[in-house]
């Protein structure tokens, strides 16, 4: 149920200038939809620079799901950017699923994912990823900023990402659908927003128990990408995209302001 995120434009004027100035970190709050109820919960926080970038989420379960599937998860990815690419250099995920406690800290050396912690063992789950398919890859957060530098930088969503998450290997591709206007809908954010369709399809470290086929038939979502506020950096302010246990799932942004406004309501 990762609503990954792997997830950006307003009008061209809020966009963030990625000219060595630094922006200003924001925090975001999500709520995540599907089967007419919240499932989950989302807080993230955006720090996204000309030199590099921070990606913080918390995510849990909510309702239903909770009881369900319950869960809560923490994740950061600490990276920089070369020839216009993301190059992550730390990543850590940690929670609890159905109970049981999960962890995931990786490294980078020469570009190359480099699995340092994995609780449980990928082995017990899932095929294991070969060091072939995990060569050039970026994690999920990354994906996410790397988009959003994308949108900043060009004013469309055009691009691909290798991703590999310690368990699973993805490929992702993304492509411009136009600016839309998000109407309002209870507390969610609304405005103009640039649509980006994207599909991701595994192609590496399959649950043991799950069909090949299933497991590989590609995700086609859509993320819609804007400054939620002036200055800001375009973050994912919706998105649609299936899940693997209520249909189709909708992540709306709730609210956005800077980390130093957030501190201070604290």
């Amino acid at each position: 149920m990762k609503i990954v995120p792997p997830a950006v434009l307003s009008l061209f004027g809020l966009l963030v200038t990625l000219d060595g100035a630094r922006a200003q970190p924001i925090r975001a709050v999500y709520d995540v939809y599907a089967a007419g109820m919240t499932v989950l919960q989302l807080e993230a926080l955006f720090d996204i620079s000309a030199a590099g970038y921070r990606v913080e989420t918390q995510l849990r379960t909510r309702g239903v799901a909770a009881t369900i599937v319950p869960g809560q998860q923490v994740a950061q990815v600490v990276g920089a950017w070369q020839a216009g690419e993301a190059r992550p250099s730390s990543y850590r995920a940690q929670g609890t699923w159905r109970g049981r406690e999960r962890l995931v800290v990786l490294g980078w050396e020469a570009g190359n994912p480099v699995v340092q912690t994995m609780l449980p063992p990928e082995e017990e789950e899932r095929e294991v990823v070969p060091p072939d398919a995990r060569r050039g890859t970026i994690d999920a957060l990354s994906a996410i900023a790397l988009l959003s530098r994308t949108v900043a930088g060009s004013g469309g969503c055009e691009g691909q990402a290798p991703v590999f998450d310690g368990r699973r290997r993805s490929d992702f591709a993304s492509q411009s659908g136009g600016l839309e206007i998000i109407r309002p809908w209870g507390d969610a954010w609304h405005g103009q927003a640039l649509r980006c369709r994207f599909v991701g399809r595994q192609v590496a470290g399959f649950l043991r128990d799950q069909p090949r086929g299933e497991a590989a038939r590609p995700q086609q979502g859509t993320a819609w990408m804007a400054a939620p506020f002036a200055g800001a950096p375009p973050i994912p302010v919706r998105i649609e995209m299936p899940s693997r246990w209520f249909g189709t799932a909708t992540a709306v942004l709730l609210r956005a302001e800077s980390s130093a406004v957030a501190q201070r309501r604290q």
